[in-house]
């Protein structure tokens, strides 16, 4: 299996972190001027990913010629007989998805996703997007973007992405392009999406370049993949998918579209790995609506649904069953709201005039006959679910009698708030069915199973997994290598990496990378995560902050008066005198030694000073580092 060669120059990021900007400034315990923090007490190195699958490289590319702009490495364009694919996001991480290729003298991009961010890593941010400065450099060539279905994860950067490399027109299919539409009308600022609405198995030449569009089976509908074609075969890119099954054995409809991509020529098959740590076929849609309408069939007070707006299928289903059963349907969440309008205006659901009601009508019904469908499954605070646990929706107040089902599986990294959502739950005393205890819930990925079967359908030259964090792809990786595929011939690749195909048959991967470090989106301001920012912020969140205001006489260098203390979650003052009486003290030995024969006095060599000795001080007093702001004022 191949995968990236280190670089040459010493790097010292973690995988997937931004780079530093730079070494922090010496002097104590000074981090920069406004503020410092005592030495690490552990440090935190490259991380401990395992290395074991990576093979030797079948060719192994030193320096490429390139466009250097500073630090970022910009490889030149591609010879007539090289394809090139570029992962500048979604194969360490779930979401962030993007990916580029380079075909003679067209680049096409797949998906422009964004992440969503944890206010532990990334406190403050609102958005993770991918690193597009790759496709800036080369604006001129990116002929177009495909977008393979509408979950967020694969269009959420289109409104802050797309004009930074020239806005080129957008291919997919009818619901996604809906969904962009719908997003878009949020950021009326950002220029508007050049979409173009493409048709199952419809081939269209954009560039020099052939591509062909085809189904794939996820939980949102008008899922699709790309067949990008090369002097080598085709470039075979699957987005998000599974299969349908039964038992384990694919339906004749999937068997036929895997069949007649698999009789093509294809070089490399990019799949899915969201779900390639788990072995075996995933649960199919149709039992998933079995137990559903079980439950809603004999459900004997009201019953409330979570889930993910994003999944049509999943809530268009709910929808029927609840009206072939004559219950009332509460819709709570704006996002189910909206993706309920759009499935109506594209006939994915027909509705009659009385099922939906609204929340205040709640008590005008039997309790077996309500239904609430409900965004906030994965326990996030301000969705309907999470409020209606904890008594503040105005509308619906649980009883025992209610049964609570969550309709989905917990996305990594949502443990915690999960589990605050069933505890909640569990304080009304309700009723409470999830996937763990009940097949409720299936996800869009395919298991390991599927995964394998369609990898070995495709038939392709060189593989590349893609679309999860990379424990998945390795998994993924490691699962299709078991099954016989040649193990030189796999890309077990980063954010970054560049991989070149030369003549259809020479694997080799650049030792540089593109500019790979996230942008975000906070607040107004798009752009590259500010290392300094956000170590700050969490430094304000973990140990809070320490302000000194003093006014200094200028000719004398000493204190005018006794400083002013603002303390922000770090200790309460009025219950920390010792430490603040002890603090003035040592401040005002600070700023006189400080400023002892100093004529003019410099408030700024007087304020690193007294940053040093204070952050020093409330260290060894409360083993706590917050951040020392002195405000000086020379009179």
């Amino acid at each position: 299996m191949t995968a990236p060669a280190p670089a040459p120059a010493p790097d010292n990021r973690g995988h997937g972190a931004p780079q530093k900007d730079g070494p922090r400034r010496g002097g104590g315990f000074r981090g920069n001027r406004a503020g410092g923090r005592p030495p690490a007490r552990g440090g935190r190195g490259r991380g401990g990913r395992d290395r074991s699958m990576r093979g030797p490289m079948r060719r192994d590319m030193g320096p490429s010629p390139a466009v250097k702009r500073g630090a970022d490495y910009i490889p030149a364009p591609v010879e007539s007989n090289v394809v090139r694919v570029v992962p500048l996001g979604g194969v360490e991480e779930v979401g962030r998805n993007m990916l580029a290729f380079e075909v003679g003298n067209d680049i096409f991009v797949s998906d422009v996703g964004f992440q969503f961010t944890s206010e532990d890593s990334s406190p403050g941010v609102d958005y993770i997007l991918p690193n597009t400065k790759y496709l800036e450099k080369n604006a001129d060539r990116v002929r177009a973007v495909f977008i393979t279905h509408g979950h967020l994860d694969h269009i959420g950067g289109i409104p802050f992405l797309m004009n930074r490399f020239g806005n080129p027109p957008i291919y997919t299919k009818q619901l996604s392009a809906t969904m962009i539409q719908k997003r878009q009308e949020e950021y009326p600022e950002m220029p508007a999406a050049n979409l173009v609405i493409v048709d199952d198995w419809q081939t269209h030449t954009i560039g020099s370049t052939k591509c062909t569009f085809f189904p794939v089976t996820h939980s949102i509908p008008d899922s699709m993949g790309i067949l990008i074609d090369t002097p080598y075969g085709n470039i075979v890119i699957t987005g998000d998918l599974k299969l349908e099954h039964v038992d384990g054995i694919p339906v004749p409809e999937e068997e036929k579209r895997w069949s007649k991509i698999g009789e093509q020529k294809n070089l490399l098959f990019i799949g899915d790995s969201t779900r390639a740590e788990v072995d075996g076929f995933s649960i199919p849609d149709k039992k998933v609506n079995e137990t559903l309408e079980g439950i809603i069939k004999t459900v004997s007070g009201r019953l409330i649904i979570g889930t993910f707006a994003s999944q049509f299928e999943r809530m268009v289903s709910i929808i029927e069953i609840s009206e072939k059963y004559g219950k009332k349907l509460v819709l709570e969440g704006r996002s189910i709201k909206t993706n309920l309008e759009i499935a109506q205006k594209l006939g994915l659901v027909k509705l009659a005039k009385d099922t939906i009601i609204p929340a205040q009508e709640i008590g005008d019904y039997p309790p077996d006959k309500i239904v609430v469908l409900a965004t906030g499954a994965q326990g996030e605070e301000f969705a309907a679910l999470m409020r209606i646990a904890t008594k503040q929706h105005k509308n619906i107040t649980l009883t025992e009698r209610d049964t609570v089902v969550l309709s989905s599986s917990v996305i990594p990294g949502n443990e915690i708030s999960v589990q605050k959502l069933k505890d909640n739950l569990y304080h009304n005393k309700v009723s409470l069915i999830h996937y763990r205890s009940s097949d409720v819930h299936s996800g869009g990925h395919g298991h390991t199973g599927e995964l394998v079967w369609i990898n070995k359908k495709v038939g392709a030259k060189f593989f590349l997994p893609a679309y999860g964090y990379y424990s998945m792809t390795f998994c993924h990786a490691k699962a299709v290598e078991q099954s016989g595929f040649p193990k030189e011939n796999i890309i077990l690749a980063e954010n970054g990496t560049v991989a070149d195909i030369i003549d259809g048959e020479t694997l080799t991967i650049h030792k540089e990378k593109v500019p790979n470090s996230p942008l975000i989106v906070d607040g107004f301001a798009i752009g590259d995560m500010q290392e300094v920012v956000i170590r700050d912020r969490q430094m304000l969140a973990k140990d809070g902050m320490f302000v000194i205001i003093a006014t200094i006489n200028l000719k004398t260098g000493k204190l005018r008066k006794s400083p002013d203390i603002i303390s922000r979650g770090f200790v309460y003052l009025r219950e920390s005198q010792d430490l603040l009486n002890q603090g003035r003290l040592l401040i005002k030995k600070t700023v006189e030694d400080s400023t002892r024969g100093m004529n003019p006095v410099d408030l700024d060599y007087v304020k690193n000073q007294l940053t040093d000795t204070m952050a020093g001080y409330l260290f060894s007093r409360t083993n706590k580092a917050p951040m020392v702001i002195p405000v000086l004022i020379g009179v």
